[in-house]
């Protein structure tokens, strides 16, 4: 082989391999910095019950749920809250240090995000509320509607078709 080939082929070796390692390098610094996001019954069960799928203690992650009513502790020294998440399953504990939304508040659809430090418990860094009262994250809405709709529930907040069915035939529980 000549010495021209052997110096381009050399530089094109070289290229190659700083392609890669740079591809590599972003690759990696995509998958440390994804926040995935997660219902509480998914952090306990893992997406579509697979346990395959659960989040490990120590990743980075992004819980959506409604604030449990009567769950809300505030540290009286300090600016640490500590509440309960849930959806339609099991609830994780969510601890929190600075200043809450405004419209953060038991029963108001929430966002947190911050490292999972225990199965059950995440050490949130952000804590996110909407400013739409009936503020529901789409994927929690989505399961939400799985199992209301088939009991009878046609909106969460209204009455039931079976309520509607006893006004109509005027039966009175009284």
């Amino acid at each position: 082989m000549n010495p021209r080939r052997k110096h381009r082929l050399s530089i094109i070796i070289f290229v190659v391999f700083s392609v890669s390692v740079v591809t590599g390098l972003v690759l990696y610094a995509l998958g440390q910095n994804m926040d995935l996001f997660y219902t509480p019954s998914e952090v306990l069960y893992g997406k579509h019950n697979d346990t395959n799928t659960k989040p490990h203690v120590g990743q980075r992650i992004r819980v959506g749920g409604m604030v449990v009513e009567g769950s809300v502790y505030r540290d009286p020294k300090s600016l640490k809250v500590r509440f309960d998440l849930n959806d339609i399953g099991p609830a994780i504990t969510v601890e929190y240090e600075g200043i809450l939304p405004d419209l953060f508040r038991e029963g108001q659809g929430i966002v947190a995000q911050g490292i999972l430090t225990e199965p059950t418990l995440l050490q949130a860094t952000e804590v996110l509320a909407k400013h739409d009262e009936n503020y529901v994250p789409p994927e929690l809405d989505a399961q939400m509607q799985k199992v209301h709709k088939p009991m009878g529930v046609s909106d969460l907040k209204s009455e039931s078709d079976k309520d509607r069915q006893a006004k109509k035939e005027g039966v009175n529980d009284r």
